[in-house]
């Protein structure tokens, strides 16, 4: 069984006796029963704008894995098109994460990432749980024409109203913009809108801009959800030498099977997951099968067997009876092994 998840590189540093867990988070606004009021009023600064301060996490990873998920055929350059496939068909194994590199502009879509962000009136920090970081200028500067190309690139912001709106460029086109594996250039330009509608929740507009690699801009959404009493934890990567075992494929990752079969696997399936049962929604659209986890969005399964399927990475295989439905499936990534039962 081919291990199809980039997690394969990534090493969880946590002590046996983490620190300040369960400690509870000073000023916030508690419900009777004492868990945090998430939807309290928006916490807001001296100065009256929205105070985005505090450790925050992502939901979901469907742009994470595909940021062209809404993308058109065509939308995407040909030779940018081109290297997404190679990728695709090497599992991913040169990505950021794959060499224990900063993913640059991924950090604003993946929720593989916890994020602390410390505001102040000239400059938002964003510090990440594996160390990284970025720093957002609010002192009125404007970007760089040319800038020097890094990992992490350049920004700026400004408020429009209640909306803080950053501005980035300079980054390296060394990073990926998912782990699928779809380029960019130097010429990408990203500009984020965060809106804090309350206590517990942010929301980001994400617009990439890169005439080079893409024939027109296009917008992303993410929400972040606030994480309270307890603190962030340092997570390294330090396993970067096991890519020389992840195989290439270069007959390429996706396999072309009949119709037939994928009807089978396009069912809906109940999940356990910490305590309660969420669906994995499973469609057929022409000849490509799409997966909805827990209503995140859909996300295209590259086949490559007739039972094993790719997402983004991850191993999905169904078990059937011939003939008929599938029974279940198994998700197999590095970390463990998740099962869905068909509904009935």
């Amino acid at each position: 069984m081919i291990r199809l998840c980039i997690a394969t590189f990534i090493a969880l540093s946590t002590p046996l006796a983490a620190q300040w867990v369960h400690y509870p988070t000073p000023g916030i606004l508690r419900t009777p029963d004492g868990k945090p009021n998430l939807a309290a009023p928006v916490p807001r600064t001296a100065n009256g704008k929205p105070d985005f301060s505090g450790f925050w996490e992502k939901r979901a990873d469907k742009y994470y894995n595909n940021i062209a998920a809404d993308l058109k055929p065509g939308d995407v350059q040909p030779w940018a098109e081109a290297l997404y496939q190679e990728r695709k068909k090497d599992f991913g194994k040169n990505s950021m994460e794959a060499q224990c590199l900063p993913m640059g502009p991924a950090y604003s879509t993946t929720p593989y990432r916890e994020s602390k962000i410390i505001q102040t009136p000239t400059m938002i920090v964003i510090l990440n749980e594996d160390l990284t970081y970025r720093q957002i200028y609010m002192d009125g500067r404007e970007l760089e024409k040319d800038p020097n190309p890094t990992l992490m690139g350049y920004s700026v912001a400004r408020w429009d109203g209640d909306t803080l709106v950053v501005e980035s460029n300079g980054f390296s086109e060394r990073t990926w913009l998912d782990v699928d594996g779809h380029p960019h250039t130097e010429d990408l330009r990203m500009t984020e809108r965060y809106r804090r509608p309350d206590f517990g929740h942010i929301d980001v507009q994400i617009t990439l801009d890169d005439a080079k690699a893409y024939t027109k801009p296009w917008t992303v959404a993410v929400r972040m959800d606030l994480k309270t009493d307890l603190e962030m934890l340092e997570y390294t990567c330090d396993n970067e030498k096991d890519r020389a075992h992840i195989p290439s494929n270069a007959k390429g990752s996706v396999l072309d099977l009949p119709v037939e079969t994928l009807v089978a696997y396009a069912v809906s399936y109940n999940v356990q997951e910490n305590g309660k049962t969420v669906i994995a929604e499973v469609t057929l659209e022409g000849s490509t099968l799409f997966w909805n986890y827990d209503g995140t969005g859909k996300q295209r399964l590259d086949p490559v067997s007739d039972t094993i399927f790719s997402l983004a990475g991850n191993s999905i295989q169904f078990v059937r009876d011939e003939p008929g439905p599938a029974k279940r499936f198994v998700m197999r990534t590095i970390e463990d092994e998740t099962t869905g039962v068909r509904r009935k």
